[in-house]
Parts: structure tokens; C-alpha cells; sequence
């Protein structure tokens, strides 16, 4: 249960963290803060649950799958709100996201292959 309230907690702020435009200081930054976001999100949940390889593709889909989501919901709470709290929908934040989890993904299946193979 802690694990799985700990993913709860962690889901909850970083929509909230998405959600909310970047101060202006950290624009020229907002790429790498997405890679950055997500390898270290890949990073928090294979650490709770990546078990085995199957486990680290369903991780990988499901937050490059968020990436995508939460750009449509930045786009749309724009139009929601009447008010701009966030940009628009940018694929290149997408891609962004996808090299987070790929660079990720480079360390941990290796890592994975060295674990089971003792």
C-alpha cells in the first residue's frame, strides 16, 4: 500500500506541476526539464515496480502515454479555464519526454539483463 500511495502522491503533483506555466527564467531550459522529468520519473517507478522487462516497456509506455495526455490537457485548459495558465500542445515537449525515458531505458535494461543473469 505505501508504494502504490506514494505513486498516488507523486501522479497528483506532477499534473499539478505540469499544469502550471514554467516562470520565464526556466523557458530557454524546458526541453531538458522534460527529459529530465522523465527519466526520473521512468527512473522512481522502475525503482518501485520494474521487476523484470515487461514490467519496464508497460512503465515506459504508460508515462510517455501521460507526456502525451498532459500536453492535450495543457492545450485544452486554456480553452477550458478562458484564462492561459499554460502554452499549447507541443510536440516537441513529446519528443522531449521520449528522450527522458529512452536515455532511461539505456541504463535499465542493461542493468535488468545483469540482475537476472546472476
Amino acid at each position: 500500500m505505501p508504494k502504490t500511495l506514494l505513486t498516488i502522491v507523486a501522479l497528483i503533483l506532477s499534473v499539478i506541476g505540469f499544469m502550471i506555466k514554467l516562470p520565464s527564467v526556466f523557458h530557454h531550459y524546458d526541453k531538458e526539464l522534460h527529459a529530465a522529468f522523465y527519466f526520473l520519473a521512468a527512473g522512481f517507478l522502475n525503482m518501485l515496480y520494474g521487476k523484470n522487462l515487461t514490467t519496464h516497456i508497460l512503465i515506459f509506455f504508460v508515462l510517455l502515454g501521460f507526456g502525451i495526455a498532459i500536453e492535450y490537457a495543457q492545450a485544452y485548459s486554456n480553452i477550458l479555464l478562458k484564462k492561459r495558465i499554460h502554452g499549447r500542445f507541443d510536440i516537441e515537449d513529446v519528443k522531449a519526454n521520449a528522450k527522458g525515458l529512452i536515455a532511461f531505458s539505456v541504463i535499465w535494461i542493461p542493468y535488468l539483463f545483469l540482475k537476472t543473469s546472476r
